[in-house]
């Protein structure tokens, strides 16, 4: 199959190029994103494959559709960036990598809780200019903190089994319990009554309608005072600046995020040469009890390859059978993870 990819970094042309070994598809990379504007690129593709910043929406499908592509690929798990009703309309079926390593994410999230809790951070950059001073450094032990996985999916079930050496309190919330956590969690049905309790909440649940701004200014002032709440998951869960709020008012004790809601004209590109227009993002780093990374929980050799592993699987079997196990439906969009 002919493949254009969008929003592509070198890491994905190596990863895809080496797996490709075993497939064969025909494969072609472009650095930027995949939007109505650059769909023209994708002209002649059979398929193209987009990630999580690319703009899929019914024009750029409409561009697709018409340029003769029939399948759009995307290397995430989540896929609320494509416009599955434009896609259905125009008969472009759409497949995504389910997990391609809940773990890599799991693992970076019990690292975000650990940097900022542990003052790690800041710690660092202060031995860099030898400076030794610890004042300022006081973290907190998560033994015995009370921790709310709100999304038990594959993602939430790894960061519940990461987690449970600590020693910690785990509440768990999902609209379907998942066996495997139900051993080492305790869920809790009603999502506030579990938010009132946790010191840390963690989110691990997909962007849709329902979980658009899940954190925001009716659902902050029902939390714990002085919070720990670390988003890997998708940017629109919370709300930026009833967040920033939050967090002056001392409502919110710590934030660890690794995505935000409209990152898609900062991250995964060098802007330090730059001037940052987002206000919001900007005064977001202000705050010391603030910890921001671009977007990188998944960005593991094991993950890299899985995604491309699975991707063109996913391409092969729509090729060969017309069928493929990771396909995309209407009534997903409320799913987990």
């Amino acid at each position: 199959m002919k493949v254009a990819f969008f929003a592509t970094k070198g890491y994905d042309r190596k990863s895809f190029e080496e797996v490709n070994r075993r497939f064969g598809h025909t494969l072609s990379f472009y650095e930027p994103k995949l939007t109505a504007a650059t769909a023209v690129l994708a002209a002649g593709y059979e398929a193209v494959c987009v990630f999580v910043n690319d703009q899929v929406g019914r024009e750029t499908i409409s561009q697709l559709a018409a340029g003769g592509t029939r399948v759009i690929a995307t290397r995430s798990a989540g896929y609320n960036q494509i416009d599955l009703h434009a896609a259905e309309e125009m008969g472009i079926r759409v497949v995504r990598v389910p997990a391609y390593s809940p773990n890599a994410i799991s693992e970076f999230t019990v690292g975000l809780i650990l940097t900022l809790g542990r003052q790690i951070h800041r710690a660092y950059n202060r031995v860099r200019d030898n400076n030794f001073e610890l004042d300022g450094l006081q973290g907190f032990e998560i033994h015995n903190k009370t921790i709310g996985v709100f999304g038990t999916g594959r993602i939430g079930a790894a960061v519940v089994r990461n987690l449970s050496g600590f020693g910690a309190h785990l509440l768990a919330y999902d609209l379907y319990r998942n066996p495997e956590v139900e051993k080492l969690a305790h869920y809790v049905d009603d999502p506030v009554a579990l938010a009132r309790q946790c010191d840390i909440i963690t989110l691990h649940m997909p962007l849709t309608p329902d979980t658009h701004h899940l954190i925001g200014p009716r659902t902050i002032p029902l939390l714990k005072d002085g919070v720990f709440i670390v988003n890997t998951s998708r940017g629109g869960l919370l709300d930026t600046q009833a967040v920033i709020d939050g967090l002056k008012s001392g409502k919110i004790g710590y934030l660890a995020i690794d995505v935000y809601e409209i990152e898609g004209d900062l991250f995964f590109q060098d802007l330090s040469n730059e001037v940052v227009t987002d206000d919001v993002f900007s005064r977001l780093l202000t705050f010391p009890n603030v910890l921001v990374t671009g977007h990188q929980a998944f960005l593991t050799d094991r993950a890299l390859n899985n995604i491309a592993e699975t991707t063109l699987q996913n391409l092969t079997d729509l090729e060969q059978t017309g069928q493929c196990e990771n396909l995309v439906w209407l009534h997903q969009i409320t799913g987990g993870d």
